[in-house]
């Protein structure tokens, strides 16, 4: 799989399904890998180039030290596109994923065709709790925190009936590199994208997830509201929803990016 340099960054990609098909890339949750969408590679393939990448400081990828920032993480993504030589791609992000789909989709709305995002957010009024949340990750390890988080991430319900599935995401976020949540998460605390929305011309699905206590419903109701023309679908879910409603979740992508 090809290694694209971002900027003396080495990000880690995964190119799947038909060549000549149109291109699908996907963009993962802080303190996730490429892996966090298994679960839709199979489907997704039946129709497009799926282009999969590990965030700068996360899997396969470099983990220089930050803080990062929104605008160097869209760069990253830009320079994925022009190393696989793509023009165009549908988008699709989750969490932090849609955080940088929002700065694409403003800042080079001619390399985006549709855009998915789901779960997430423009804007954290409340920085303390960033704060503190990198500060414990610093003090205490990412290890310590990856159990909490499955409780932020998935519902009662689904920690109950599915560990098996909750267990290898848990695992994938202990793994995390430091430095990479730490400049990560700084990037999220930083972020104000609301300017951003109106700018977004691409057609655009925001997802939800109606038991989301990360990014809430009422975030992605924002971005709904002002990203012009955008819909909005709501699923019976917390944060990660591509993996707590596969299925569900499958079919509003699928059925938004493939209209005809």
């Amino acid at each position: 799989m090809p290694e694209i340099n971002a900027d003396g960054c080495p990000i880690h990609v995964e190119v799947e399904g038909p060549e000549g098909a149109p291109v699908l890339m996907l963009s993962n949750s802080l303190g996730t890998t490429l892996h966090m969408w298994d679960e839709q590679v199979a489907p997704f393939t039946q129709h497009f180039r799926l282009v999969r990448y590990d965030r700068r400081g996360h899997g396969k990828s470099g983990a220089p030290k930050g803080p990062y920032t929104m605008d160097r993480l869209g760069h990253d993504v830009l320079a994925v596109l022009d190393g696989l030589g793509l023009k165009k791609v549908n988008w699709c992000g989750l969490s932090m994923g849609g955080m940088v789909g929002q700065w694409l989709g403003a800042n080079a709305p001619e390399r985006v065709e549709r855009m998915v995002l789901t779960n997430t957010s423009s804007y954290f009024p409340d920085k303390n709790g960033w704060n503190e949340r990198l500060k414990l990750v610093q003090e205490t390890g990412i290890a310590a925190f990856a159990a909490p988080n499955m409780a932020r991430w998935f519902t009662k319900g689904f920690l109950e009936r599915a560990p098996q599935k909750v267990a290898p995401i848990e695992t994938m976020f202990a793994s995390t590199p430091l430095d990479g949540y730490l400049g990560c998460g700084a990037a999220v605390r930083d972020m104000d994208q609301r300017a951003l929305l109106p700018k977004i011309t691409a057609p655009t699905l925001v997802i939800a997830g109606k038991h989301d206590g990360a990014t809430t419903p009422e975030a992605n109701q924002y971005l709904a509201d002002h990203i012009p023309g955008a819909k909005f679908a709501l699923l019976e879910a917390a944060h990660l929803s591509n993996v707590e409603q596969p299925k569900a979740y499958t079919d509003a992508v699928l059925g938004f990016l493939r209209p005809n």
